[in-house]
């Protein structure tokens, strides 16, 4: 093997620009790092570098190589590029998202070698596509302000999207390199079959060898290769299984295969995966059960975790994957207008024990259906579902996200939509049969939302069947209480937007644009009226914060309690509802959004807040026309005993008893522990409850606004120690101090953030700094002081 990754050099088609290009990595960081152009996230220079994408680009480097027979292995071709070696086209491909292998032997010769890849335009393809269509294919300009990225396969928020930079960027994301021709094993696809005791483990390897040896957990087979598949079964006893995080172990065992001098090993995780979706008096269920046993997802969905792919690291995302688990969090969903991820992600999300919902890469525009675009996504099924599939994490493979609703959407949809929807079914059953002829017994959910199979409703209102997307409080503009006015089967998105972080905003604005109506600020919101609606709902709900500074922590505050309203409400359902996945996990670049994440992985309050709200064991305050209604869920595989105390607390941090009860709670199940009468609490009371036994927790719920209720100083200190790496702040207040939230300048963890603290009871927070070095300067926030002042 000779691999071609490393140092290359990248021009443009004028000649204007040559500079060093490190592959793999993408073309817009290599100008960035040669000083071709600004570091695009900064201010507004977004702008300013589109032309980039709306050029060719060559990349070329030479190697030694002694002239034997090869084939060239590209991984991640960014998008359409034409491959050449020594002068002659090996390669023309069209599909980021698929694998390529070409015998290069005959361009191949001994000695000095050259090879080069031209880089088509995005931009100038993607227009040119469009217009050889047969009929207009719209896209949608709010996630598209660069055109037609739905003529392309490639990853479709690289034409922007409601949280993404607009670069168009090319390159290559994964391995490039030259094999020798001979035995070779090559993907594998595994079929579980589950039952008492034990698994059979049914494998079809893809193979060059004469013959494949098997072996898994102490069993072996050898199996001939026949038509270049080799067929095993391997039966384990009394296996050891695989469990989402939360559930049980993560074990992995080894699969070892070998043929013909080639050796290939694959972690597999032994473990029964379904999607149970079936009618019932509601409608149709929507949920996972693994190993015979139903799993409440707690998880929020996933977006590229850059969109300079060239900047994305392993330790990069495998933080970001770590504090999802640390939210309490068991599933991501990977949405559909980003990429597949590379096999390490699945790696580490089987390590974590993550599931995973696959989306398949189509995302809120239409779509062709000519039979050239529908070969190429045949093909694109077939290679993802061979490369991943054999992954214990993943859970299931969904069609697209929101193409059914794409149908309404526009004009040309709207007039002619029996034209469109046969549009959409072709493509629709292009993946299908796609993903079942190559893993026949796959979990397959045909689109989210969906209500289910051939069912095009409105699976963003209707409750009732499948998925939903619940996007009402926040496109439009609804209370937070309307989160409790739905009963999903299973919310697949939702969310509500935030500010990123101070240090995240340091990294794109000077302190001159730090307002909400700066150029700057502006350029970093790219959902249309969203800092508007941030604001508005900050009257809704809140005083209006003193600062800019203060208006980041409330507008962090904000976007936690919406999901908290709604994460809470629809646990207390179980077992109607069976998971729960905001909107989002992460952010692409530093930008306003919904994320939890910051941009590089800093922690915003709604992720300290979600692994409070997705805790394994939760009770949560639900008002009701006769009272508010406390209810406790229980995620865990046993049951749990927890006595609950409800305590009615004033500004002044003075607490009364209200009622106390002990409650068994059995798996998967949320069951009523108190009622408390519509006058429990006084006019400037909350509610503020506990629980202990087999878990502890605590929380606090406002009938009314925050601003409806006349906060008091604080006083919030901190006494503040260092503890070999670690700093320890104990904080106290005098009166009744709501989301009380630390921040520091230099990155690190906080072991918890947001919380609401009362007189007589300090708390202490640990702050971890990625630099044990560092000595950090922290700022205390609490809503007084946010909102009031002083």
């Amino acid at each position: 093997m000779l691999d071609l990754a490393g140092g290359w050099t990248l021009s443009d088609e004028s000649g204007a620009h040559v500079v060093p290009f490190d592959l793999p990595g993408d073309g817009v960081s290599a100008l960035a790092r040669a000083g071709v152009i600004p570091d695009p996230y900064w201010g507004r220079n977004e702008y300013d570098v589109r032309w980039v994408s709306e050029r060719d680009w060559v990349a070329r480097r030479s190697f030694t190589h002694d002239g034997s027979a090869a084939e060239l292995v590209v991984e991640g071709l960014d998008t359409v590029a034409e491959v050449r070696l020594n002068g002659a086209l090996v390669l023309s491909a069209a599909n980021v998202h698929r694998r390529w292998r070409v015998d290069v032997s005959a361009a191949l010769r001994a000695g000095e070698n050259a090879v080069e890849i031209l880089f088509r335009s995005p931009v100038r393809e993607a227009v040119a596509r469009a217009a050889r269509m047969p009929f207009p294919i719209p896209y949608q300009q709010v996630n598209g302000p660069i055109a037609h990225a739905n003529m392309l396969r490639k990853q479709q928020c690289d034409f922007g999207w409601d949280w993404n930079i607009a670069l168009g960027i090319f390159g290559v994301s994964g391995a490039i390199r030259l094999e020798a021709v001979g035995p070779r094993i090559g993907d594998v696809l595994v079929d579980q079959v589950h039952s008492a005791s034990q698994v059979e483990v049914q494998l079809r390897v893809h193979a060059t060898s004469e013959d494949v040896t098997a072996s898994l957990c102490g069993v072996s087979q050898t199996a001939p290769v026949v038509d270049g598949v080799a067929l095993l079964s391997l039966v384990i006893r009394d296996p050891v299984l695989w469990w989402p995080a939360g559930q049980g172990a993560q074990v992995l065992h080894d699969l070892v295969l070998t043929g013909g001098g080639a050796r290939v090993v694959k972690r597999l995780g032994l473990r029964d995966m379904k999607l149970v979706s079936e009618p019932d008096a509601a409608g149709r269920s929507f949920g996972v059960q693994v190993n015979g046993r139903a799993v409440f997802a707690k998880g929020a969905n996933w977006i590229p975790a850059d969109a300079l792919f060239g900047r994305i690291t392993v330790e990069g995302v495998r933080a970001l994957l770590q504090s999802a688990v640390d939210a309490n969090m068991n599933m991501l969903r990977i949405w559909g207008g980003g990429r597949y991820e590379p096999d390490w992600f699945y790696d580490l999300c089987d390590e974590m024990g993550l599931m995973v919902w696959q989306d398949f890469m189509f995302a809120c525009h239409l779509y062709p259906s000519t039979p050239e675009f529908l070969a190429e996504v045949d093909a694109e099924v077939r290679d993802v579902v061979a490369r991943i599939s054999h992954h214990a994490c993943i859970a299931l493979w969904c069609g697209d996200n929101e193409l059914i609703g794409a149908l309404t959407w526009f004009p040309e949809s709207r007039k002619d939509r029996d034209r469109y929807l046969v549009n959409y079914d072709r493509l629709n059953r292009t993946v299908e049969a796609a993903l079942l002829d190559t893993l026949p017994g796959a979990n397959w959910w045909p689109s989210s939302p969906s209500p289910g199979p051939l069912a095009f409703g409105d699976a963003w209102h209707d409750d009732s069947s499948g998925d939903m997307h619940f996007w009402s409080v926040w496109h439009e503009g609804k209370d937070f209480d309307h989160y409790r006015d739905v009963s999903p089967r299973f919310c697949s998105e939702f969310g509500f937007q935030s500010y990123p972080s101070l240090t995240a905003i340091a990294r794109f604005a000077d302190k001159k644009d730090w307002n909400i109506a700066a150029p700057v600020m502006e350029s970093h919101q790219k959902n249309p009226g969203g800092n508007a609606r941030i604001a508005e709902t900050m009257f809704r709900y809140f005083r209006f914060p003193v600062d800019f500074p203060n208006f980041v922590y409330v507008s962090q505050i904000q976007q936690g309690l919406a999901i908290k309203t709604a994460v809470t409400h629809w646990r207390s359902l179980k077992p109607h509802c069976q998971g729960t996945l905001y909107w989002q996990l992460n952010d692409t670049w530093p930008v306003c959004s919904w994320a939890s994440l910051d941009h590089g992985g800093n922690w915003k309050l709604l992720h300290h807040m979600a692994a409070r709200f997705y805790a394994p064991v939760l009770v949560t305050a639900v008002p009701q026309a006769g009272g508010i209604v406390l209810r406790a869920a229980n995620d865990r595989p046993e049951a749990v005993t927890i006595t609950v105390t409800a305590r009615a607390a004033a500004m002044n941090g003075t607490t009364r008893d209200l009622a106390v009860a002990t409650v068994t709670v059995s798996p998967d199940a949320a069951v009523q522990v108190l009622h408390l009468a519509p006058d429990a609490l006084g006019p400037d009371e909350v509610l503020a409850f506990t629980w202990a036994g087999d878990a502890e927790g605590g929380d606090v719920h406002a009938p009314k606004p925050w601003k409806a209720y006349d906060l008091l100083p604080s006083g919030l200190a901190a006494d503040i120690r260092q503890e070999g790496a670690e700093w320890k702040l104990t904080l106290q207040v005098k009166a009744l101090a709501p989301f009380v939230a630390v921040e520091s300048e230099v990155p690190g963890r906080l072991s918890t953030n947001a919380v609401t603290l009362f007189p007589g009871h300090p708390t202490t927070i640990t702050f971890t700094p990625e630099d044990p070095s560092a000595r950090p300067t922290f700022t205390l926030r609490d809503l007084h002081s946010a909102t009031y002042g002083g």
